[in-house]
């Protein structure tokens, strides 16, 4: 889960890190009543999106006087926002936030992540802040600064302190540049983060230490523990059929292709778009149905997958250990009877009752295409998607 950036920083300043002055706005009246309300010579104007890069999409603007202020929130608001994030299609921007401006002397960049190597949250901090942190990796790996955090004693002082050194932030703010970056350690562990990243963290002119940005990615699956994170959910920001799929407890993920897949099981899932891209095809998504689909659920897979106008075919593929095959071909012949499924349908069992589901598929009378293997059931979905069936 995703939230914006104005929310992102709600969350650092409960954990002591520095965030400048900012207001929440949904309209441009909103906006301009803001900047009001903050007071100063300089505001910035900025996109709320789930995406970064915003700066160079043209949705963050530095405005010098209110009427600029109302200039900029009425381009930005509304935009549709192209970023290496959003994709082409990029993102419509729904909200805003004016912030007060800030004196910038330097900016830095610092995240926490969890490696899953060292199965250690990991602090990552450069002197190139304001920039992609790919292109830094690329270019200059060399100015990347790593360190492995030990859960039980948290990010110490002395670590703090040296990654700041290193990064470049002056003597006189080590202690300050401490202070946040430890903040920030225990906004990520305490709220569940799987990516908490400040870029740029900024050093102003008189040295203070502020978070200038804010991006936070949470573990979904240690979101039942923060209800007040999971209130700042944005469905607005969300493909619609993930939306949906989440409604019934299916694990759906849009994608390019045009053939839809409806497997039990993660692994098996990613095993079955593999097998389809070997043979040529193209997986329209990712969805697992889990272990206790029911005919209900599989009839909801179905409609969610038909909302693709690009679907071809369809491919399920079921092995039958904790969920039965008969209980999928029923859900299978409900569902397919209920949408009236007008493209082409292959299916594949394996496992409990796998010989009941097989007969159930076919005295339904429906034009389901059978298959025995992963083999069979790529290739045919394929050719089926390709009108060769």
């Amino acid at each position: 889960m995703k939230i914006h950036e104005y929310q992102g920083k709600e969350i650092l300043r409960k954990f002591g890190v520095t965030v400048p002055r900012g207001i929440p706005c949904m309209t441009v009246e909103e906006a301009v009543k803001a900047a009001e309300t903050l007071g100063g010579p300089v505001w910035v104007v900025k996109a709320q999106i789930h995406a970064g890069g915003r700066g160079k999409g043209g949705g963050v603007k530095v405005a010098k006087s209110l009427e600029q202020v109302k200039e900029y929130s009425e381009q930005i608001m509304g935009m549709q926002l192209i970023t290496h994030q959003t994709g082409p299609e990029g993102q419509k921007v729904r909200r805003l936030m004016i912030e007060e401006g800030a004196d910038i002397k330097q900016e830095l960049y610092v995240s926490l992540v969890t490696d899953r190597v060292s199965q250690r949250v990991v602090l990552m901090a450069s002197s190139e802040g304001g920039m992609d942190i790919e292109e830094v990796a690329e270019s200059h790996p060399e100015k990347i600064h790593n360190i492995i955090i030990d859960p039980a004693v948290g990010l110490t002082d002395a670590d703090a302190d040296d990654v700041a050194r290193k990064i470049g932030v002056p003597e006189g703010s080590i202690a300050d540049a401490r202070a946040n970056l430890q903040g920030l350690y225990k906004a990520y562990w305490e709220t569940d983060a799987s990516l908490a990243e400040i870029n740029p963290l900024i050093v102003t002119g008189n040295g203070k230490i502020i978070a200038l940005d804010a991006k936070f990615n949470f573990d979904a699956n240690a979101l039942f523990r923060h209800p007040e994170i999971v209130a700042y959910r944005d469905l607005d920001e969300e493909d619609p059929a993930e939306v949906e799929a989440s409604k019934f407890d299916l694990a759906y993920i849009s994608l390019d292709g045009n053939i839809g897949c409806l497997v039990n099981g993660a692994g098996l899932a990613m095993a079955t778009m593999d097998t389809i891209k070997l043979f040529g095809g193209e997986p329209a998504n990712f969805l697992d149905v889990g272990g206790g689909a029911t005919a209900e659920k599989v009839t909801e897979a179905f409609k969610i997958m038909l909302k693709n106008p690009g679907l071809k075919a369809i491919l399920v593929n079921i092995f039958g250990g904790i969920m039965r095959c008969d209980v999928i071909a029923e859900g299978v012949i409900t569902a397919s009877k209920a949408v009236s499924l007008q493209v082409p349908l292959v299916v594949r069992m394996k496992g409990t009752n796998e010989d009941l589901g097989k007969k159930m598929l076919a005295d339904s009378g429906l034009p389901i295409i059978a298959a025995d293997t992963m083999e069979d059931a790529a290739k045919s979905v394929v050719a089926a998607a390709a009108g060769q069936a």
